[in-house]
């Protein structure tokens, strides 16, 4: 098992690195959907690590997984909406003045 400065280090670039995929990559709705989805598993494995530290109390770690899930299951759900109402995910096509 990793060491705690690794393990912490290796989830605080996964949530940098999520966040710059968000930020730069905007061109097409899926990309930025799989990176906050980075970034939850990377803040994921922080808390999980840090409970884990602490003591046996390990169902905060299993609320911010399900919440993590259901969150997930709403972007996918809003992803095939946009795709079936718009026919793409570009973030061009979207237009705020159509109903």
């Amino acid at each position: 098992m990793l060491n705690f400065s690794v393990s912490l280090i290796l989830s605080l670039v996964m949530i940098f690195c999520g966040g710059w995929g968000f930020v730069s990559y905007h061109k097409h709705l899926l990309n930025s959907l799989l990176s906050l989805e980075f970034m939850m598993l990377g803040i994921f494995l922080l808390l999980g690590m840090n409970v884990s530290g602490v003591g046996s109390e390990i169902y905060i770690c299993l609320f911010f997984l399900t919440l993590g899930v259901c969150e997930g299951a709403l972007r996918l759900s809003l992803l095939v909406l946009i795709v079936r109402s718009h026919g793409n995910d570009y973030f061009k096509s979207f237009n705020m003045l159509e109903c």
